[in-house]
């Protein structure tokens, strides 16, 4: 082979591997990072949180009246609603909610409008347990004793 084709041949590798090389590092959606950040933020918005670990947070004695507020209103909306009793027996799964409204009436940081907007939201969701809710709030009310 000629030295000229052979030296041609390698300045056109060494020029294909530059453009390959810049396109590895090249980022596509440059332009876009605030929108990028944007749909990040919404994703983590709809993400549903795990019910065990917001009951982890409202067991927790040195949770805050805000934080408690804040998990106990995720709770609501992601878990508000309790299955249809069996027959005048309330569902198995009402125990999980029975278990946070004393919780939260037992807590130290609780005040009454946790307890009260939780208490009026769990029942507009299910209007077939308000007896049940009120047991339980009665219940963890007169256990706290104050």
């Amino acid at each position: 082979m000629e030295p000229e084709l052979i030296i041609k041949s390698i300045m056109g590798l060494v020029a294909i591997l530059a453009l390959l090389i810049f396109l590895l590092f090249l980022e596509p959606n440059k332009g876009s990072k605030t929108q990028r950040k944007s749909d990040d933020n919404n994703e983590s918005a709809n993400i549903k949180p795990d019910l065990s670990s917001l009951i982890s947070i409202v067991k927790n004695r040195k949770s805050d009246a805000k934080k408690l507020g804040e998990v106990l209103d995720l709770i609501i909306k992601h878990y508000g609603v309790i299955d249809k009793k069996i027959g005048l027996k309330p569902h198995p799964n009402f125990d999980i909610y029975s278990d946070i409204i004393f919780i939260i009436c037992r807590h130290p940081n609780t005040n009454k409008n946790i307890i009260i907007n939780f208490d009026r939201e769990l029942e507009r969701l299910n209007p077939e347990y308000k007896k049940d809710i009120n047991e339980v709030i009665t219940m963890g009310l007169n256990s706290r004793g104050v």
